[in-house]
């Protein structure tokens, strides 16, 4: 049996819409996020409400190897989404990443071009947890000031290869980090450095 997707397709894919673009706005601050679904492990439902609400038919997705090991999960974003599947980082829309320890470099996906930066990959994070106030900080556009926030788990060299994606602006990779109920942005324009006491 294939798991259900959204109850109410399109009031839930606008709502995790909306969640993802707020977080994106004001990077650092974890927004609600209420996914609803229960789809094949280890996929997370906040991972699979991305997935439905933003690919389609037009947006290759790239699986972690977590992912990709499961026939269940390529065959239930396929169903709900219509999105084909890469093997390749580097021709991925979007990639989902359920183990962020393990994740790639981030110099391995699409970064985008002059004419269209916009055909860079963009990130989607299941972390263990996601909170604010803590961590790394951030410094850049939709933030006031300073905020800050701490991932776990947190991918090796993670701020050296935020450092050198965010170089490369415009081009460069959008993250969305996940935890169980929120959602949180990190776009290419933030600054990230360690965070101190």
């Amino acid at each position: 049996m294939l798991a259900p997707g959204f109850a109410d397709p399109v009031h839930d894919a606008q709502g995790t819409f909306r969640a993802v673009m707020d977080a994106l706005a004001r990077p650092g601050l974890p927004q609600r996020l209420e996914a609803g679904l229960n789809p094949p492990a280890p996929l997370t439902p906040e991972l699979a409400a991305i997935a439905l609400a933003l690919t389609d038919a037009d947006t290759p997705v790239w699986l972690d190897a977590g992912l990709a090991a499961v026939p269940e999960v390529a065959a239930y974003l396929r169903f709900h989404t219509g999105a084909p599947l890469t093997d390749s980082p580097a021709q991925a829309a979007f990639a989902l990443i359920r183990d962020p320890a393990r994740c790639p470099p981030l110099a391995r996906f699409a970064q985008g071009t002059p004419a269209y930066p916009d055909t860079a990959t963009t990130l989607v994070f299941a972390l263990d947890a996601l909170t604010s106030g803590e961590g790394l900080r951030l410094t850049g556009p939709g933030i006031d000031g300073t905020a800050r926030i701490a991932l776990a788990p947190q991918p090796d060299s993670f701020v050296a290869q935020l450092a050198a994606n965010r170089s490369g602006f415009p081009l460069g990779l959008d993250l969305i980090l996940t935890a169980p109920g929120r959602v949180a942005g990190l776009p290419r324009s933030t600054a990230v450095t360690e965070g101190r006491a």
